[in-house]
Formats: structure tokens, C-alpha cells, sequence
């Protein structure tokens, strides 16, 4: 046996689950390992830095990935709006709360706004205009009659059916050319950054909760 060859691919799997048991980007199995090694490959085979404008007077690696990602969100939500063109849905926001509804089941107002790192005055907002439309309805938990839970309605689905192909070509514009293996990459990435986001997101709401329960009682 070639205990030489297996040095290497022991220290590999090793790396790998010391990085996924705090990121979980990948699954803990034969596939996840696979993917991550392919995507370790391919962001090793990036050896040099990329150009970008203002680089040369000192502009930061932070500024331009900050302004690219601002960038890719307008450019998406311009592509949303030709999804939306004539379907009722009064922003993208309205059809990502249903197909988390839909692909997630129902939640409290918290858990979807939450899930979709909203602030609590702006979710309020959509979820109150779903249920308006008739596309999101409030039901009582079963487990506990104090937790009301929201829920997509037949007609949030037979809505959210008659646009999806416009959406998901809204969804693939934003793709562009990357290729299949970028692809990967980026969810990757974009994984990780959202994961180290989300938590420090959840505190903050958190705070916020507290914050407005001690103003309550004062008042």
C-alpha cells in the first residue's frame, strides 16, 4: 500500500471537515467532500490577482467586492421587474416570501422575515400584503394556540405557478456566463459569507426585540 499517497488525502479530508463543521457549505459525505475539493481547486487555480478599477490609487479588495455585490442586487432586481411585469406582485419581494412559504412550509412572521433577512417593519409589510391578496393566509399552531403561523394559500400557489417560468429566467439573467464549475464556486463563497452574516443578523434582531419590549412596558 502506498502510504505516501494516503498521507495527503488524510491531511485533504481533515482540512475539509475542520472548515465545513463551522461553515457547513457541504455536505458530510462522499458528494460534499467532492464539491469542496473541487471548488478548493478551482480557487487555487486563481493565481493572480484580478484588475479592478481604482486599484492602482489604493482601492481596496473590500470597497470593489462591496460595490459589486450592491451591483449584481440592482442588476437582479431590474431582471425582477420583467418577471413581474403584469402578474400582481408589487415588488420581488412578494414571490421570494411565497416560494419560501412554499418551499420551507409555514412559519411565524418572525421565522420569515428572518429567512429572508428582512427588518421587522418592512417584512410586516409584505406578509400583511400577501395575506391582503389572498395569497398568504394566518393560522393558529396546533402545538401552541398562542403562535399564529403564515402559510401560502391556493391562490399564492396558483400565482406563484402561473409566473414561475418568468422568474426563473429573471434567476438565470443574473448567472450570466459563468460557467458550470464558477457556478459552484460562488454558491460556495456566497455560502460562507451569508453564514458568518446570518447569525450576527439574528442577534441583531434579537436586540431589537428586547429593545422594543422595554420600551413597551415603560410606556
Amino acid at each position: 500500500m502506498n502510504f505516501n499517497l494516503l498521507k495527503p488525502i488524510v491531511e485533504l479530508v481533515r482540512q475539509f471537515m475542520e472548515e465545513n463543521n463551522g461553515n457547513a457549505s457541504y455536505g458530510n459525505d462522499l458528494q460534499g467532500f467532492t464539491e469542496w475539493v473541487n471548488a478548493f481547486r478551482q480557487e487555487d487555480s486563481v493565481s493572480e490577482e484580478p484588475h479592478w478599477l481604482g486599484k492602482e490609487m489604493g482601492r481596496s479588495s473590500d470597497s470593489v467586492i462591496n460595490t459589486l455585490l450592491v451591483r449584481m442586487g440592482r442588476y437582479a432586481k431590474s431582471y425582477s421587474r420583467s418577471a413581474m411585469a403584469g402578474s400582481g406582485f408589487s415588488s420581488q419581494d412578494d414571490f421570494i416570501y411565497l416560494i419560501s412559504l412554499r418551499s420551507v412550509g409555514a412559519m411565524s412572521k418572525m421565522e420569515l422575515i428572518r429567512h429572508n433577512v428582512q427588518e421587522k417593519p418592512a417584512g410586516m409589510l409584505i406578509i400583511n400584503r400577501l395575506i391582503h391578496k389572498g395569497w398568504a393566509e394566518q393560522t393558529v399552531s396546533e402545538q401552541d394556540k398562542r403562535i399564529r403561523h403564515i402559510r401560502i394559500t391556493e391562490k399564492g400557489l396558483s400565482v406563484l405557478d402561473q409566473h414561475m417560468d418568468e422568474i426563473r429566467k429573471a434567476s438565470r439573467a443574473v448567472i450570466g456566463n459563468l460557467t458550470h464549475s464558477e457556478q459552484m464556486l460562488l454558491i460556495a463563497l456566497l455560502s460562507k459569507l451569508d453564514y458568518f452574516h446570518y447569525s450576527l443578523y439574528c442577534m441583531n434582531l434579537q436586540a431589537m426585540d428586547l429593545l422594543d419590549a422595554a420600551y413597551k412596558k415603560l410606556n
